[in-house]
């Protein structure tokens, strides 16, 4: 029976070209970086940069995002796959039980954020030679557009599902060979995010806080980390070192709390940190 506030989800498992099919996680990976490149461009102009450094800012952003969250990941979460299937570690198929194409499955957020952290302050050293905290007050822009259509594409792949409802409000993932409807948690995490997003573009571009090294970066951690504590509460347990019946919290909340305390503490040394760059 269809009620109101119920719907059964079955999408095809992806866009099928007849030789391969694209995932749409990874699909929401590409557009979120080509979308961040001309949200940077924009940036870069307006602060007066050279454009030719984004080509290597988009290199950089593209392994650090892909590999620290596969990483993260696997880390956090599968620890196991370094001993039975490695090269679907850092590669987009499986080898066992057979080879088949994969995609870019199975990536942790944690893992993306310290991977962005290593390459920008690369980045910085290397190219850039400003304030390290400049760019990343301006990174977060795009990283939190990109984070909307990420957890867009954990729903249209029906990942990373939420808990069940026991109403009859929800989701029915009959992909996933279901009959009973859940949380989607994923679209709780991806509408949280367009707020996330839309508080720091009006920041930066309608107010001097950009001024303050570390304000933006600072607020994104905080916003972008909450709702993602938030959001876990109402996910299905993905068996990390901390997820069980009777964990205080999830893996992905306790792995969160420490982004939001360095949120906290650059906002507060913002104040005392102003680019006069």
């Amino acid at each position: 029976m269809m009620h109101f506030l119920q719907f059964t989800w079955n999408p095809p498992t992806g866009i099928d070209l007849g030789f391969i099919t694209i995932q749409y996680y990874s699909l929401m990976f590409v557009i979120s970086f080509v979308v961040g490149w001309f949200v940077m461009k924009r940036i870069y102009k307006r602060e007066g940069e050279h454009l030719d450094k984004l080509d290597s800012l988009f290199i950089y952003m593209v392994l650090a995002i892909l590999i620290g969250a596969r990483l993260g990941h696997v880390i956090f979460y599968q620890p196991e796959l370094f001993k039975d299937d490695f090269w679907s570690v850092f590669l987009p198929f499986q080898t066992k039980p057979e080879f088949e194409f994969t995609g870019f499955r199975g990536l942790a957020s944690h893992g993306a954020a310290i991977g962005v952290v290593i390459a920008l302050l690369l980045y910085n050293r290397k190219v850039l030679k400003k304030p390290a905290l400049w760019i990343f007050d301006r990174i977060v822009i795009p990283v939190a557009f990109g984070a909307i259509l990420v957890r867009f594409g954990n729903f249209m792949n029906s990942e990373i599902v939420g808990i069940p409802t026991n109403t009859n409000y929800g989701v029915v993932f009959a992909a996933n060979g279901e009959d009973f409807a859940r949380h989607p948690a994923q679209l709780y995490e991806s509408i949280g995010y367009v707020f996330v997003f839309l508080i720091l573009w009006y920041i930066y571009w309608k107010t001097e806080k950009r001024k303050q090294l570390g304000y933006l970066f600072g607020l994104f951690m905080i916003l972008l980390w909450t709702v993602r504590i938030f959001a876990e509460s109402f996910k299905k347990s993905q068996d990390g070192f901390a997820d069980g019946a009777d964990a205080l919290l999830s893996t992905g909340q306790w792995l969160s709390i420490p982004f939001i305390i360095a949120g906290i503490f650059l906002m507060i040394r913002s104040k005392k940190k102003m680019d006069t760059a």
